[in-house]
């Protein structure tokens, strides 16, 4: 049996402090907040940054976020947890009942990463294995995962972003792309209406956590021409049951995780 309290165990502990904060940690607050001798802190700090686990804030003094390796470990662990098969049997269900391929992403950085797949069986579709990324600002899923952030991290999202055009319907106006997250948020539901891909469109349906977060999302896409938007809209309330139903495995995942 390992003992309570470790430097590795240290470590992870202050991780978990800033990934809960949401945003850059000072050090004045981390020397605060945190249990721990203050030299042992700035030495855990240094390393945990060699390490590509924790990176200074740009533009912020002695500020911590999460860094690249960090952030990958999440998303290998999201990827890889053992609610994987459940999410992807539900997803199958969804491939099943709408004929048409359905998939669940999560937003990394500025773009949407593929968490998982299910190809309907048709020989027209769009190959996106998971792992794979695509903008967000012109993906159904993307845009509904921007849409539900909070005002300022939207805001600064979009900002860091370069809106290039995919297509003609691409919307590549900073100030349209804020009202259409506008509405999506409003609606609770996000169309990509051949934005990324010529003769693709897409619906987007959010995975909520408890506290009413939006974590991940779920959508259909096919081609307009075994699909047009008009019946891929009738999807809309299967894809939310789906959501509702994944966000499920989400939440035993965090209480097993707890225990």
């Amino acid at each position: 049996m390992l003992p309570a309290d470790t430097p590795t165990l240290r470590a992870f502990a202050l991780l978990e402090h800033i990934v809960n904060a949401g945003d850059a940690v000072s050090l004045a607050d981390l020397t605060r907040d945190v249990d721990m001798p203050k030299t042992s802190l700035h030495r855990m700090l240094a390393s945990l940054e060699a390490g590509g686990f924790v990176i200074r804030e740009p533009g912020q003094r002695n500020a911590y976020a999460i860094g690249p390796r960090l952030a990958q470990l999440g998303l290998g662990v999201m990827m890889h947890a053992g609610a994987r098969r459940l999410r992807h049997a539900i997803l199958a269900g969804l491939v099943d009942d709408l004929g048409e391929t359905c998939n669940l992403t999560m937003l990394h950085d500025t773009d949407v990463l593929y968490l998982d797949r299910v190809e309907a069986a048709w020989p027209l579709r769009l190959d996106l294995k998971p792992g794979a990324r695509v903008p967000a600002y012109c993906s159904a899923s993307g845009k509904l995962l921007l849409a539900m952030l909070p005002p300022d991290e939207r805001g600064a999202l979009i900002r860091a972003m370069k809106l290039v055009r995919h297509t003609p319907n691409t919307i590549t106006d900073p100030h349209l792309l804020e009202a259409e997250l506008d509405r999506i948020a409003h609606n609770g539901v996000a169309i990509d209406n051949e934005e990324f891909v010529a003769g693709i469109v897409c619906i987007a349906a959010p995975v909520v956590d408890a506290n009413g977060g939006c974590i991940a999302a779920v959508a259909v896409h096919a081609p307009v021409s075994r699909a047009p938007l008009s019946r891929i809209l009738e999807f809309v309330p299967r894809v939310r049951e789906a959501a509702r139903a994944l966000a499920d495995t989400f939440r035993h995942a965090d209480h097993d995780a707890r225990w």
